[in-house]
Parts: C-alpha cells; structure tokens; sequence
C-alpha cells in the first residue's frame, strides 16, 4: 500500500492530547485496513505529522474523522527511505532513559547542501581518478563535521551532500566547522578544494507534494547562489538561530523556482568563535 504523511493544525493542543490522538487511530485502525506508523508533534508551531500505511488518502482521514475528529489539512504521499533520511525514523521511537514522557519530535528539520565549487572544471583539469580523489576527501571532511554535530546524511548529489538536522542551531554550526575544516585542509594541500554551502529549515509537509519539497529547493538554491568558501542562509534560517551578528549582508535575490526575490543572508564563519 502507499505511504502518506499528513499535516494538522492542532495550535493549542497539548502533546498528551496529539499522543492520546495517536493511540485512538491504532485502536481503530483494523476496521480500515490501514497502519498508523508513527507520528510527530511541534507544539511551538501548532503542527502534527502521521505516517500511515493505507490505501489511498480518502481512507486515512476516515480514521482521523472517526477516532477523534482531527481531520488532517494537507496529505501527501511519502517514500519510507525518504523519510527515515530526513527525521531519522519511521516507526514510533523507544523512549530513552530519563526522556520526559511528553516530549516529541517535532518533525522541523534544517537541510544543508554543500557543493564543490568548480567541479566540472577540476574534472577536466586533473582527470576522472584525481577529481574522484578529492570529491572523497570532501565526503570524508563533511561526514566528520554532520557526525560532530547531529547531522543525517539525506544524498550525495555527486559533488555534494545533502543532510538535515533536529536543530538549526547544529545546522549552522556544522556549516562552520566544515567551512574551517576546508580552510585548514587547503592550507596543507596543492590542490584545494572550495566550497558553498546553503541552508533552509521547515516543516516536513508544506505547500508542494515533496517532503521537505520547498525547504530543500531554497537550501539547494542558496547553495548554488552562494560563492566559493561561502554559507547562504535563509530568512527563516536568520529567525530560528537567534544570533543576529552572525550573519551579514542581508541581499534579496531572484531564485530559480521561486516567484519573488529571495531574503538571503551570509554567515560570517571566519569570525565565528569554531577551532
């Protein structure tokens, strides 16, 4: 059957009223022949998220309407691979020792992209052995840094990565540390490697048929716009970090995909406070 991840507003409820929800679509569920998988709450914004098994969309809100009348807004189709790449699970999570038993994913994620700066040319340039050399030594320095700092690997785009992150706050720190590790690396070797790096944070389902659909097209742009050892953020970005001094010139800037120019901020990692 197809899988399908579904959106509420539920602003003003509590997370053992969502949990409670939760358990009255299992009790249910049988009778339709659906799974409710998982779910995820964020009570700051007012959000929930079900992942459930089923056969079309009409057959998953009937057991919404029928359990407890918490219709979702907006469904959409998922892929499970896909899903486990960007929240980390796909099932409802074991509580860990000591976890206070409301608290919940909230399921907002940051995304990042980097991308190697100049790729095709170094190509060209130092042939297929060499260039595959270095694009290896760019995976090996960005999975060091998503380790450090809670980072998932979504994709590799071939002369990136993609990943997303639980905190905004570990997104840009990470994108720092790989800056500085690059800025360290090329110091010690003859051929350097140059990157830029975009990022963006939402909720997984918005206003496209993708997860994460325009969250991951405004990182991927930012990171094409972005220019060599730089880190483009977005707006909301700026918001949810809470460091204002951290990010300078402030551009709008028209985007391939989007209808209205861009708020766009740069990162100032080379005066950020990172070994």
């Amino acid at each position: 059957m197809p899988i399908f991840m579904d959106r509420h507003y539920l602003e003003g409820t509590s997370a053992a009223e969502v949990a409670q929800a939760h358990r009255m679509d299992l009790d249910i569920q049988d009778r339709y022949g659906v799974k409710f998988l998982t779910y995820w709450f964020d009570q700051r914004r007012g959000t929930a998220f079900c992942l459930v098994d089923a056969p079309d969309m009409e057959t998953a809100q009937c057991v919404h309407r029928e359990a407890h009348g918490f219709v979702a807004n907006e469904i959409v189709e998922v892929a499970l691979s896909a899903v486990e790449a960007f929240l980390g699970r796909i099932h409802d999570p074991e509580p860990a020792p000591g976890q206070p038993s409301g608290q919940v994913d909230p399921g907002h994620r940051a995304i990042l992209f980097t991308d190697i700066v100049g790729s095709t040319e170094m190509t060209s340039r130092l042939g297929d052995r060499m260039a595959t050399e270095l694009v290896r030594a760019h995976d090996a320095v960005v999975r060091r840094c998503l380790s450090h700092n809670s980072g998932r690997e979504v994709k590799h785009t071939g002369d990136g990565i993609m990943a997303a992150f639980a905190e905004t706050t570990a997104a840009v720190e990470c994108a720092m540390a790989i800056q500085k590790e690059f800025k360290h690396y090329n110091g010690g070797n003859a051929e350097p490697i140059h990157i830029r790096i975009g990022l963006d944070c939402g909720e997984p389902v918005e206003d496209s048929n993708d997860l994460f659909g325009s969250t991951v097209q405004l990182a991927a742009r930012l990171c094409a716009a972005a220019s060599g050892d730089q880190i483009l953020v977005s707006e909301n970005i700026f918001r949810e970090y809470g460091a204002a001094d951290l990010f300078v010139h402030a551009t709008r800037r028209r985007l391939k995909g989007f209808s209205k120019p861009v708020l766009a901020f740069q990162c100032d990692w080379t005066g950020a406070g990172l070994g």
